[in-house]
């Protein structure tokens, strides 16, 4: 396995291969990119996923497209926990949210039988969807490793120490692996993949994130969030209401909330009447993370606590201990906090009393010396 080929976990929730080159208008990356494969032949687009989280309930929206040799190939992501759920996504959903947030731009699960022994993995699910056949398994590092190996998937060098230590956070994983058989009987030999949707219970938001950094290239990726209230990038700016908008994640530059916005009748209409997206909600938040940073820079995973704050760990954090973890300096989560846009309303309102006192003061010392200059003519 060559050095650019060795991140092999596309988080099948926290990442997806844009669905067309012309739909999200991304420049190729030359690398396998946490797909598993037998050479680096294989040509990603732009990450792109949707992530919701309301009344416990985490779903992932995700879709790959490969270019090049897809003979053999497939991936494995970590999971926060056993999905409900994994069926086909929204055809359109996607490609609408970069709509949204770019304006000027414009079949049943299957449950294998049998327990794992402690030294194996044990298979919890397996469904297809299209030409991709979807294995959920459950274990150890070693053993998911194990599994992969026995199971056609090349797993060397760095793939697997990075497999081992997602695996101390959470010992669940996906593994997804191309049927070439299936694609050409679809004509999607180029590997047009049908967008996979997620559903978990988690007690809140998780985003693998560091899996997306590939040797030596430019991490470059879109996130979607749909939450029941605005996130913003610090306890603080929560409380006072600040927009975060235009704001990087503290720890992470290059990594930016680009855009943020209550959910418009037209923008839920257009979600909710999507395949499989029926369970989209009406009031609530839309937000825009862009990444854009060296690979380097890119160590940490994403949770958003109680009070709407994004928060970032080194990847390997157990999924929840990313929010529930070691102590912050995080505000009551009891504490009111103001609506968004408080203070720049704050400010205008400023702007215009200070205006305001301005012309008052101009116009009582304009009467005065008026009624002085009267008085002394007499």
């Amino acid at each position: 396995m060559t050095k650019t080929r060795r991140k092999f976990f596309v988080p099948a929730f926290a990442t997806a291969i844009a669905l067309g080159l012309f739909a999200f208008q991304a420049l190729p990356a030359f690398a396998c990119g946490g797909l598993v494969a037998p050479n680096g032949a294989v040509r990603l687009s732009r990450a792109t996923t949707f992530v919701a989280w309301h009344n416990g309930i985490e779903r992932y929206l995700t879709a790959f497209t490969y270019q090049g040799d897809v003979s053999n190939l497939g991936w494995i992501v970590p999971l926060p926990a056993v999905p409900l759920k994994i069926e086909e996504g929204g055809a359109w959903t996607l490609q609408r949210l970069n709509r949204e947030t770019h304006p000027i731009e414009r079949s049943p699960l299957q449950f294998a039988s049998g327990a794992a022994t402690a030294d194996s993995a044990q298979v919890l699910q397996q469904v297809k969807i299209e030409a991709l056949n979807i294995t959920v398994l459950r274990g150890s590092g070693q053993a998911v490793l194990d599994w992969a190996t026995s199971n056609g998937f090349s797993v060397e060098g760095d793939t697997r120490a990075h497999l081992l230590a997602y695996a101390k956070g959470s010992p669940i994983f996906m593994a997804a692996k191309f049927d070439t058989t299936a694609a050409r009987a679809r004509h999607q030999i180029q590997g047009d993949g049908a967008p996979i949707l997620i559903t978990m219970r988690t007690p809140h938001l998780w985003v693998p994130l560091e899996v997306l950094a590939l040797d030596g290239q430019q991490v470059q990726a879109d996130l979607y969030l749909l939450t029941d209230g605005p996130v913003n990038t610090s306890d603080f700016n929560a409380w006072v209401g600040q927009s975060p908008v235009g704001s990087d994640i503290p720890g992470a530059p290059g990594f930016q909330v680009a855009f943020q916005e209550e959910m418009n009748p037209t923008l839920f209409h257009d979600l909710s009447t999507d395949r499989n997206m029926g369970w989209v909600w009406q009031n609530s938040w839309v937000t825009y993370l862009s990444l854009d940073a060296p690979e380097s820079a890119v160590t940490y995973d994403l949770g958003i606590s109680p009070n709407g704050v994004l928060r970032l760990a080194h990847f390997g954090t157990p999924p929840m201990a990313v929010v529930d973890g070691p102590a912050t300096r995080a505000l009551p989560s009891w504490l009111p906090q103001m609506p968004i846009g408080t203070p720049q309303v704050l400010l205008g309102v400023v702007v215009l009393l200070s205006i305001g006192g301005a012309l008052f003061f101009l116009f009582r010392a304009g009467r005065r010396s008026h009624s002085r200059s009267s008085g002394a003519s007499f």
